[in-house]
């Protein structure tokens, strides 16, 4: 048990995977993978940087020797310099050509691009994980009706599946918006103190042509298709909002859900996945709290509002560079991702595992239906030859009744008992079952299902290239 402060999103939220990536070990070795590649490319446009230099580089590029980073940065308050230090100390023969001509933000802006990005990656793989257990559900129960919902007043049927639907095309929205932010990112580059490249200039000797290929061979290195065009000495922090919103929209769509299923289970039709051991309540024993979606919601406003981290950081910036943004972004960046890592496990394991209770479900159709098939047994009745004014009267006086008998006694809706004993009528019990089956009452629900799972997400499933995550959360 630790006597100092750790992040939740450590101990009991966030993936080991994303847990790396926002790792001092995957910024440092990032940087020197940044410093290899400054040097390999100052070498190929003329600088005089030997084979042996950048061979010692590439030898210790994940070798790092943190303890005399620690050292140097206590020394000089600087944790780049200290960094270059600490490589120099390992590489003697490439000691003065490590960070040639480059400022800070050259490893610590391109590495943090780099790391987002990757991190995108990891999320876009758990996004479609959940909208394939999304899927599967709604295929599965795309025709049974269920009441929909407006002001959480009973409406018109829809089907369990159809609704399923409408959670799955929230992330796709965010999943298109994740890939276009994702596919836009570029690389700092090698920009200099105020944007300008005069340092590189000036290593090749005024030769404008070198100073923007040494650019472009750096990003492909690093494996981008280019880098900004204009800058400061970072980039322009309203990348980073940009990326930030689309982690909001993604927490947004899945508090939606969070917020649904708990409805729902507060319903006792749909529950979330709840272990054979798990305790509801520490005091009602018969609980079955969802938990699950619970602690997805209470993720979700969190990174909702570190959104307007980035947001404040960009508009806040001085000129060509401040550093009143680094403390933030040390924080809001990394804790966003981290956060919507969370709440996607979280969101495959419940997706994965919800219980459908349809009794539960027909019983709450059948509780309403009446009220909703009174249109069709009024026009079925004038078709018969009965007075559509006066049949209009007495369904409106029987609805008051029953409405009275539900709210007031408590009992069941006996409208359609009501409706069949009327002679006015001419309907037999039997005759009004099938006038108030409710899946004449769900519309195109079922076939929308079909024609959207088959014309959007199953191609979109299968274009993606990599295997899907499996994620359990036992707590």
């Amino acid at each position: 048990m630790s006597s100092a402060y750790e992040s939740p999103f450590k101990s009991r939220y966030s993936s080991k995977e994303m847990q790396y990536l926002f790792s001092s070990d995957m910024k440092f070795r990032t940087w020197r993978k940044l410093w290899i590649a400054l040097a390999e490319s100052e070498k190929q446009l003329g600088l005089a940087i030997t084979d042996e230099q950048i061979s010692q580089m590439k030898k210790f590029r994940d070798d790092i020797n943190y303890e005399a980073a620690e050292s140097k940065e206590k020394e000089v308050k600087h944790d780049v310099m200290a960094h270059v230090f600490a490589f120099g100390e390992q590489c003697p023969q490439a000691r003065g050509i490590i960070h040639l001509g480059a400022t800070s933000c050259f490893v610590g802006d391109n590495a943090d691009l780099i790391i987002m990005r990757e991190a995108l990656h990891l999320v876009q793989g758990k996004i479609l994980a959940v909208i394939r257990n999304l899927s599967e559900f709604a295929l599965k129960y795309r025709s049974m009706p269920t009441l929909g919902y407006t002001h959480f007043q009973p409406a018109q049927l829809v089907t369990v599946g159809k609704r399923a639907c409408i959670w799955i095309n929230d992330l796709k929205t965010d999943f298109d918006d994740l890939n276009y932010i994702s596919d836009s990112i570029k690389l700092l580059g090698n920009k200099g103190t105020t944007g300008t490249q005069a340092s590189f200039l000036e290593l090749f000797d005024g030769d404008h042509d070198k100073v923007k290929r040494l650019d472009a061979l750096i990003a492909s290195k690093m494996g981008f298709t280019g880098t900004v065009s204009v800058s400061g000495q970072t980039y322009s922090r309203k990348h980073d909002s940009r990326i930030l919103n689309v982690l909001s929209g993604i927490a947004q769509s899945a508090h939606k859900f969070g917020n649904d299923l708990r409805l729902l289970q507060g319903l006792k039709e749909i529950e979330e996945p709840f272990g054979k051991e798990q305790i509801g309540s520490s005091a009602m024993a018969y609980k079955r709290n969802p938990m699950k979606c619970e602690r997805i919601c209470s993720l979700a406003r969190y990174v909702i509002t570190d959104a307007l981290n980035p947001a404040v950081t960009a508009s806040a910036q001085w000129l060509e560079r401040t550093l009143d943004d680094s403390a933030n972004r040390r924080i809001s960046i990394s804790e966003g991702f981290l956060a919507v890592d969370a709440i996607l496990n979280l969101y495959i394991a419940v997706s994965s595992g919800m219980t459908v209770y349809p009794k539960i479900i027909e019983k709450h159709v059948y509780e309403e239906l009446p009220f909703m098939a009174t249109e069709n047994i009024l026009m079925e009745a004038v078709k018969r030859g009965g007075d559509r004014q006066a049949l209009h009267e007495r369904i409106r006086v029987h609805s008051m009744e029953a409405s009275h008998r539900i709210k007031v006694e408590g009992q069941n809706n006996d409208l359609l008992a009501r409706i069949s004993n009327d002679k006015a009528f001419g309907f037999s019990s039997g005759e009004l079952d099938k006038i108030i089956d409710p899946a004449d009452y769900t519309g195109r629900a079922p076939e929308q299902v079909e024609e959207y799972i088959q014309n959007e997400i199953d191609p979109l499933i299968k274009s993606f290239s990599q295997d899907l995550p499996e994620i359990k959360i036992d707590y």
